[in-house]
């Protein structure tokens, strides 16, 4: 499999890109999928959420504070 950089990938291979993707090559092709789940209900007008690249994941934290993080009753991805 090639994937969007051009690089190669040997069939049966796994590996995440710098977008946070999980891809996987089998005999039927290359697939990707997201490999975190995005936070969609805290109180939008109190908090933000930050996408950390680094572990590939959300934190939702206060807006005035980024120290102090704000619960989360429902994740999607």
């Amino acid at each position: 499999c090639i994937d969007s950089e051009g690089n190669l990938h040997q069939f049966d291979s796994q590996w995440r890109t710098e977008d946070c993707l999980d891809c996987s090559c089998g005999k039927h092709g290359m697939r990707c999928c997201s490999s975190y789940v995005t936070p969609v209900a805290f109180d939008e007008e109190k908090c933000e959420r930050i996408f950390q690249k680094l572990t590939c994941s959300y934190k939702v934290v206060e807006k005035a504070d980024h120290t102090k993080e704000c619960p989360v009753s429902a994740w999607v991805g």
